[in-house]
């Protein structure tokens, strides 16, 4: 079965434009999820909407409401949404382009993954993703979804391209409540070096499933173990000493991540092998001598 787009419209540069689909770049499907039953009948429980004054109310009954006020909302009507039309509810209108490396990563959200919709939308964008590949550049553009205008990076990715919504500045928190307080002084050099060195020591190319999830791995063990009716297995993380002296620290982190030299074993010289095999020989074979008469 194909994927399902979450999203169907056009992307324009200027005065070109091509039918796109835009798709969810990661799951959650995978990943564990409980269920709150109760807990003697083991049913699910249904959680219902509950009206402080009326109590148990219908999901036809609610209304969407704006709290301007404390505790006071206006009510907003699915035709007032309507209302709200804007290009970018099925356009990607691409309004800028950036550099690849200067979209801050705390901006970015979501990642989607934006393919042609149809083999007439192929060449223009193919061109469009070469362009923005040879530039090195992000497209910056807008779009709505959940009826929401999110404001998005477009790059190429393999023969598509790659959708990053950002986040609203407005969401981003500022660095001074929590940095404030760090030191800015310069660190001992010495110190500095070692660091650099088990840096050094422990870099490798990233490979995503060099990484995976050890909770989600040891709880999906333990209901597999309680599936089968067996106790759960508790897996304990290892325990740590506090570090008492950084630099002893640091130099003792550098000796355990060095692999352990191979110790060759050292070779006769082929030269002397025929002499010591020929002086073994004649001592087994040499007699003893005869003793003389007196």
């Amino acid at each position: 079965m194909a994927p399902r787009a979450s999203w169907k419209g056009y992307i324009r540069l200027s005065l070109v434009s091509c039918p796109v689909r835009l798709y969810p770049a990661t799951s959650a499907s995978e990943r564990i999820s409980f269920n709150q039953l109760h807990k003697d009948t083991h049913n699910r429980i249904n959680m219902k909407p509950v009206d402080p004054e009326l109590g148990l109310v219908e999901r036809s009954d609610l209304v969407k409401g704006y709290e301007y006020e404390d505790k006071k909302y206006i009510i907003i009507e699915d035709s007032d949404l309507e209302s709200v039309r804007i290009e970018s509810n099925h356009t990607m209108n691409i309004e800028a382009f950036v550099d690849a490396g200067s979209v801050d990563v705390i901006y970015q959200d979501a990642p989607y993954y934006l393919a042609p919709d149809g083999a007439m939308a192929e060449e223009t964008f193919v061109v469009l993703r070469e362009a923005l590949r040879r530039s090195g550049k992000l497209a910056i553009a807008r779009l709505v979804l959940s009826s929401r205008e999110r404001v998005v990076t477009i790059g190429p990715r393999e023969t598509g391209m790659f959708v990053c919504t950002l986040r609203n500045p407005n969401e981003v928190r500022g660095t001074a409540d929590y940095f404030g307080n760090i030191p800015v002084g310069k660190p001992d050099p010495e110190m500095l070096q070692l660091a650099e060195a088990l840096i050094e020591q422990k870099t490798t190319t990233f490979d995503p499933k060099q990484y995976e999830d050890r909770y989600e791995v040891a709880l999906m063990q333990m209901i597999r173990e309680k599936l089968k009716g067996h106790k759960p297995i508790i897996a304990q993380a290892p325990e740590r000493g506090n570090v008492v002296n950084l630099m002893d620290a640091l130099k003792a982190s550098l000796s355990q991540a060095k692999p352990p030299a191979r110790s060759k074993p050292k070779a006769e010289p082929a030269a002397k092998e025929p002499a010591a095999k020929a002086a073994a020989a004649k001592r087994v074979t040499a007699k003893p001598a005869a003793k003389k008469k007196a």
